[in-house]
C-alpha cells in the first residue's frame, strides 16, 4: 500500500496537478454515463450549404480542384500496383503490413485478432485494448483514410479513375459508423485526420458528377458531427495527452472553421484553434527545434501538420505568430540535421506507429525527404535537397499557390552540434552520422532510452534502435521495446532506467545532468551523464563517454554507474545491424562489475512487425 502511495505521489509530480485532476474528472465522467449524455448516439440531420453555392463559393484551399493540379505528370506503375490491390481489398497497415479486408469490409473487425467492435454502443464503452480484442490501431488504420492519396495520386499520374470508389468507402464508412458509437469513435485525432483527408477529396473531387447533391450533404454533415464529437473533447488531448493529437486536433478545428464557415460553430472553431495550436507549438516544439514526444516518426507527424497549416494561413492571410513560424523552423532545421545524407532516413529512435497521414509520394516510408522538403519549401521558397527526384512531390502538392515565406534555406552541418533542449548531440563526418541521447524529461518519455546511441556508416545504419514494435502486446514484449533493453546504453541487471508502470507510463523519470562535445587534435569526445535507476538507488548516475577518432572509423565508449548498485551488474546493451558492414565490437569490462551476454532481441523497423536478432550486452 505504501508503494502505491509512493507511486501516485510521483505520477502527479511528475504529470502536475491540472493533469491529474482532469485524468479523475474524464473518468468520473465516462464511466457515469455523462459523456453519452453529453454526445448523443440520436442526433437529427441537418441541413447544410448546397453543392452548387459550395462549388461557386468554396474557400481556398491547396488547390482549386482536381483538374487544376499543377503536380507534373509521371506515369506510376507502384502508385498503381499500390491502387490496384486497394481496389481488390488490400490494404496497407502502418506503412508495411498488407492486410485483405475484402470488397465488404465493416470497419470495425480487428484484421489481426478477428474480434469485431460492437458498432452500435456508445464510444466511451469501447475498449483500447484487452487480450481478446487486440490492439485497436488496427481497426482505426483504414478508417484514417490516408488509402485516398495513393488513389489521387494514380488518377492524377496514371488517369485512371476513381471517385466513385473513394466517395462509395467515404459513404460506407458513414453507414457502419453511427454518430458517436463504435470504436471509430474513440479517438479525436484519428477523427480529425479522417476529415482532413475527406477535405482533400472533396476538393479534389469538387467538380466530379460521383459528388450529387445527396451524397454531399450526408458528407457534409458527417463532418459537422465529427467535429463536434473533437471540439467537446479537446480537453483530453491539451490536458490529458498533449502531444501530436493536441496539435492535429486544433489544427483540423481551425481548417474545418476556415473552409466550411457555414457551420453554426464555425467562427468559434476556427478561433479557438488557431489559437490552442499555436499554444501547442509553442510548448511542444522546444526552441531548439526538437519536440517533447522524443520520437522522429511523430516529429515527422508534426511537419506534415505544419504544412497544411502553413499553406491554408497563406491562403486565408491568417498569419500566425512570428515566434510560431520560428519554431516550425527550427522544428524542420533539427530533423534534417539528424537525417542520414545518403538515404533520407532518420534513425528510428522514439515510438513509431508507422503513422504517415498524408502519403504524396512513392517514397520509402523511412525515407523523410518529401516530407522536409514540401515544409522546406513552403518556408523557403526553395528544394532542400539537390536534383530531381520523387521527394519533390510533396511539395508539388502543397506548394501549387506559390506563397512561401523567404526564411533562410537550410544547409547541413558537419563537426559536432547541439540540440540541449532536447538533449541531442549529434556529429557528422564525411559519410558518418553519430546519434545520441542525454537529455532531461519536463514531459512524459515514452521509451527508457536515455544515453541511447545510433550509428550509420555510408547510409548505414550499423549500430540502431531496436524499434517500437506495437502500444498494445504481450507485457513482456512492450517492455522489451519501450524499455532500456532494446536501446544502445546501459541497465542494471534486468532493471529498466525507469520504473515501469501502466501502459504508457513511466515512474523516476531520467534527467540530464552535464552533456557536451569535446574537440582535441585526434578526437571528437562526448561526455554524457543522467541520473537515472532512482527506483533501485537515489543517488545512482550514468556517465558515458564515447570517443570518436577524426581520422578511422572506430568508436570507443566507456560507461559507469556510479553510486550503490546493491551488487547488480551493469550490462551494456548493442543493438548491431546484421547486415554485413564490416564492423567489430570490442567489449572489455573496465571492472568485475559489468557482464557480458549475448541473446537473442527484436527489432521492429515498423508498427506490428518485428525480426529475430542478436543482441549484445
Amino acid at each position: 500500500m505504501l508503494q502505491r502511495i509512493r507511486l501516485a505521489f510521483q505520477l502527479m509530480q511528475n504529470m502536475g496537478l491540472r493533469y491529474t485532476c482532469y485524468r479523475v474528472w474524464h473518468e468520473i465522467s465516462s464511466r457515469t454515463g455523462l459523456r453519452s449524455i453529453w454526445f448523443p448516439i440520436h442526433v437529427p440531420v441537418s441541413e447544410h450549404i448546397s453543392l452548387e453555392q459550395w462549388r461557386q463559393e468554396a474557400k481556398p484551399f491547396i488547390f482549386d480542384k482536381g483538374e487544376s493540379v499543377s503536380v507534373t505528370k509521371q506515369p506510376d506503375s507502384q502508385v498503381a500496383d499500390r491502387a490496384t490491390a486497394i481496389l481488390e481489398g488490400r490494404f496497407l497497415f502502418f506503412s508495411g503490413i498488407e492486410f485483405t479486408l475484402g470488397p465488404d469490409y465493416d470497419w470495425v473487425t480487428n484484421p489481426e485478432s478477428g474480434y469485431r467492435y460492437p458498432a452500435d454502443i456508445h464510444w466511451t464503452k469501447i475498449r483500447d485494448y484487452a487480450s481478446d480484442t487486440g490492439d485497436i490501431k488496427y481497426v482505426w488504420e483504414k478508417s484514417r483514410f490516408s488509402f485516398v492519396y495513393t488513389l489521387i495520386r494514380d488518377q492524377h499520374h496514371n488517369g485512371r479513375l476513381h471517385d466513385a470508389f473513394i466517395f462509395e468507402q467515404i459513404l460506407d464508412w458513414i453507414d457502419k459508423n453511427p454518430v458517436n458509437c463504435g470504436p471509430n469513435w474513440r479517438c479525436s485525432q484519428e477523427i480529425s485526420l479522417r476529415v482532413l483527408n475527406w477535405i482533400f477529396v472533396l476538393y479534389y473531387y469538387r467538380t466530379s458528377t460521383e459528388l450529387t447533391a445527396q451524397r454531399w450533404q450526408k458528407i457534409l454533415d458527417s463532418v459537422y458531427r465529427q467535429m463536434h464529437h473533437v471540439y467537446g473533447n479537446i480537453n483530453f488531448s491539451r490536458i490529458a495527452v498533449r502531444n501530436n493529437h493536441a496539435l492535429t486536433e486544433s489544427l483540423t478545428l481551425y481548417i474545418v472553421g476556415a473552409l466550411f464557415p457555414h457551420f453554426g460553430d464555425s467562427s468559434k472553431w476556427q478561433k479557438k484553434g488557431k489559437a490552442w495550436f499555436e499554444q501547442e507549438v509553442l510548448y511542444q516544439i522546444y526552441p531548439d527545434g526538437s519536440f517533447l514526444q522524443f520520437s522522429m516518426n511523430y516529429h515527422r507527424v508534426v511537419v506534415q501538420l505544419i504544412s497544411w497549416a502553413l499553406a491554408i494561413s497563406a491562403l486565408h492571410k491568417d498569419d500566425f505568430q512570428e515566434q510560431v513560424l520560428q519554431r516550425f523552423y527550427r522544428s524542420l532545421d533539427f530533423l534534417y540535421q539528424c537525417q542520414d545524407s545518403i538515404t533520407g532516413w532518420l534513425p528510428n529512435y522514439g515510438s513509431n506507429d508507422g503513422a504517415l497521414f498524408f502519403p504524396l509520394s512513392s517514397a520509402a516510408y523511412r525515407d523523410f525527404r518529401p516530407q522536409l522538403n514540401g515544409l522546406h519549401r513552403i518556408l523557403t521558397g526553395k528544394d532542400l535537397y539537390e536534383g530531381a527526384g520523387y521527394w519533390q512531390e510533396d511539395a508539388a502538392w502543397l506548394c501549387q499557390s506559390g506563397v512561401h515565406f523567404n526564411m533562410d534555406v537550410l544547409s547541413m552541418q558537419t563537426g559536432a552540434s547541439s540540440f540541449p533542449d532536447g538533449g541531442y548531440y549529434l556529429l557528422r563526418q564525411d559519410t558518418t552520422l553519430t546519434f545520441l541521447r542525454c537529455g532531461s524529461h519536463k514531459d512524459r518519455p515514452l521509451q527508457a532510452d536515455n544515453l541511447h546511441l545510433d550509428i550509420w556508416v555510408n547510409g548505414k545504419n550499423i549500430m540502431r534502435d531496436g524499434g517500437s514494435y506495437k502500444y498494445n502486446a504481450d507485457p513482456e514484449i512492450v517492455r522489451y521495446f519501450m524499455g532500456t533493453q532494446s536501446h544502445n546504453t546501459v541497465m542494471l541487471g534486468d532493471h529498466d532506467q525507469m520504473l515501469k508502470g501502466g501502459r504508457f507510463i513511466w515512474y523516476y523519470w531520467t534527467q540530464s545532468m552535464a552533456a557536451g562535445w569535446e574537440v582535441t587534435e585526434d578526437e571528437y569526445v562526448f561526455t554524457g551523464t543522467i541520473r537515472a535507476f532512482q527506483h533501485i538507488g537515489k543517488d545512482l548516475k550514468h556517465r558515458r563517454v564515447v570517443r570518436i577518432s577524426k581520422r578511422n572509423l572506430r568508436w570507443h565508449i566507456t560507461d559507469e554507474v556510479l553510486g550503490d548498485t546493491r551488487t547488480l551488474k551493469m550490462r551494456q546493451l548493442w543493438h548491431p545491424n546484421e547486415v554485413d558492414t564490416g564492423m567489430r565490437i570490442d567489449l572489455s569490462p573496465i571492472s568485475k562489475d559489468v557482464i557480458r551476454v549475448d541473446a537473442e532481441g527484436y527489432y521492429a523497423e515498423g508498427y506490428g512487425t518485428r525480426t529475430t536478432c542478436s543482441d549484445v550486452a
